[in-house]
């Protein structure tokens, strides 16, 4: 399956973006360079998660894992061009499904642990998928359950589990195979794919209407890692830590594949749990990982932990998915040394970054994005020259917006970006603009100084009060930086009036915390009065989907 034109292709490829690098490939040069390197560690809390116990592989088991488990999808007729939907969590299996998958030449179309019946039978029909991969037990409850109705006749049901379930072709957790039967077994003679393939369909968040698939190949994926790799460096062998589901562009682009261009040591999380997150960092010596932003105000706020929490070994936290306050940028800086990198992405392919090279300001950094795609501006990150964007009055015929202070949707284009959604026609104008730039749906403004993209919000979630925008995503990073607030996420109401108004959701300690207290803290700030919230509600916790972003839509059920 390619979707990507010829000729856009060949340019592509006579520019030397794109190539001939698939991920099995990339996989092959550190097997070959590290075969008994540590190369892939289970979350310490493995048996609790799936059952099993915590495995910690080389390269070499890696590959003859996936070897095992590709040889398994063949005798049950699975093949190239196949497509199967897997919904694993970050445990050894799911990593070694996308190395067997790909040897296999079949699509992966990774799904979140959160997807129920509803949304697997739309994927399955979407993608008409030809197998299904999941886990027979998930934090100490039958996952099975309630499944089996989600797919046609047609596919082909697997699981990991440690004995036989009924319906399912049951594939044994990796820990449970002998090395005896890894050593004994046939290599797997592998399919003949082209980087220009598709090899993974992943799905939008899902927030805004109902999931649409994102089919990418290699030479996509591989042209967004360069965004990565020159915001943070790592070395040969480094440790890295995955927290974020590997089901898109964050974890994908982000370690996936990072992992062995530098020959690292992967190591798995899930679900999120701080305390384990840190335990990880320290025994496992990690230098690289990716926490939201909120994490890290927890961590820097909890002031007794950072005695307790040797993070010597850390050069480099990305994050991203909600505005980062400058207080935990320069906080980490100047208290651990410590980077962290400011990353904007989507699973299409939109990849915006600010990392210690290009943004030294810790400051800047967490609240501009250089303005990448520009070649008027120059950048030592390689992805920044190979892309393009432009700011658009998405309300005004796509005039192009080129002076600070005025709002505009992003678009961009270039060799990471998607060819369009599954099922959907070629150059459609509601993805596309007519020059093949891809429609974010997210809105910036120009910094003063023309080198940066200020964040201001998504166009169908600004708050619009008697006709002035208000951008929540700016006004959750000022509500949030309240000392007694933890959590923090604004949301519009409707009003007969003003048509719109502000409420806050917030997560507190403080039983005493009232509407008042936060409007003289805001006043205090100094922001405009009409941004103030009508309306506050406390809550234990805010509703966020698989990537920990807050599901803004879910606020208005708090009202």
């Amino acid at each position: 399956m390619q979707t990507t034109d010829p000729a856009k292709s060949a340019y592509f490829r006579e520019k030397g973006w794109w190539g001939n690098t698939t991920f099995t490939s990339l996989m092959d040069e550190a097997i070959l360079g590290a075969p008994d390197r540590v190369a892939l560690i289970d979350p310490l809390n493995r048996a609790v998660i799936t059952g099993g116990t915590q495995c910690r592989l080389t390269y070499t088991d890696v590959s003859r894992l996936a070897d095992f488990l590709a040889h398994r999808f063949r005798e049950k007729g699975i093949g190239q061009g196949d497509k199967v939907i897997v919904q694993l969590p970050n445990i050894a299996e799911l990593v070694i499904s996308y190395l067997a998958l790909d040897r296999l030449g079949a699509i992966l179309s990774p799904v979140p642990m959160q997807y129920g019946r509803f949304e697997l039978s739309h994927a399955a029909q979407e993608t008409e998928a030809d197998a299904y991969l999941t886990v027979a037990d998930f934090n100490g409850k039958n996952y099975l359950e309630n499944r089996l109705t989600a797919f046609p006749a047609k596919t082909k049901l697997f699981t990991f589990a440690a004995e036989p379930k009924e319906n399912y072709i049951t594939v044994p957790y990796f820990s449970d195979i002998s090395p005896e039967t890894l050593e004994g077994q046939a290599v797997f003679d592998r399919a003949i794919s082209s980087a220009d393939d598709i090899y993974t369909i992943c799905w939008t968040s899902g927030t805004t209407g109902v999931p649409k698939g994102v089919p990418r190949h290699h030479n996509h994926w591989l042209s967004q890692v360069y965004a990565v790799r020159d915001a943070a460096p790592v070395d040969d062998g480094a440790v890295m830590l995955n927290p974020f589901p590997l089901t898109n562009m964050g974890a994908i682009s982000g370690f996936l594949y990072y992992w062995p261009m530098a020959k690292a040591c992967l190591v798995l999380h899930h679900p999120f749990d701080l305390q384990l997150f840190l335990t990880q960092i320290m025994q496992e010596k990690v230098s690289y990982t990716i926490a939201p932003p909120a994490v890290l105000s927890m961590f820097l706020q909890h002031t007794e932990l950072h005695d307790k929490v040797d993070l010597s070994h850390v050069r480099y936290i990305a994050s991203g998915s909600a505005p980062i306050s400058p207080a935990v940028t320069k906080g980490f800086k100047e208290l651990f040394d410590v980077e962290i990198v400011n990353f904007f992405g989507s699973n299409e392919g939109a990849g915006l970054v600010g990392g210690p090279v290009d943004v030294p300001d810790t400051e800047v950094r967490a609240t501009m994005f250089p303005r990448f795609g520009r070649p008027e501006i120059k950048w030592s990150n390689r992805f920044a020259a190979r892309s393009r964007t432009k700011l658009v009055d998405w309300q005004n015929g796509d005039r192009e917006i080129t002076s600070a202070k005025e709002t505009g949707e992003l678009l961009v284009t270039g060799p990471n970006v998607f060819d369009g959604y599954l099922g959907d026609i070629p150059n459609n104008p509601a993805v596309f603009d007519p020059e093949g730039y891809f429609r974010t749906g997210d809105l910036f403004q120009i910094s003063d100084d023309g080198r940066f993209y200020i964040f201001v919000g998504r166009r169908k979630e600004l708050i619009i009060r008697g006709g002035m925008n208000i951008s929540p995503e700016e006004l959750d990073t000022v509500v949030g930086d309240h000392p007694y607030i933890t959590e923090a996420a604004v949301v519009g109401y409707p009003d007969d009036v003003m048509g719109e108004k502000v409420a806050a959701v917030i997560v507190t300690s403080q039983t005493d915390f009232t509407l008042e207290t936060l409007k003289a803290y805001l006043a205090e700030r100094g922001v405009a009065k009409y941004k103030w919230p009508e309306k506050l509600v406390i809550t234990n916790a805010l509703p966020r989907n698989a990537m920990n972003k807050v599901v803004r839509q879910q606020l208005s059920d708090f009202l």
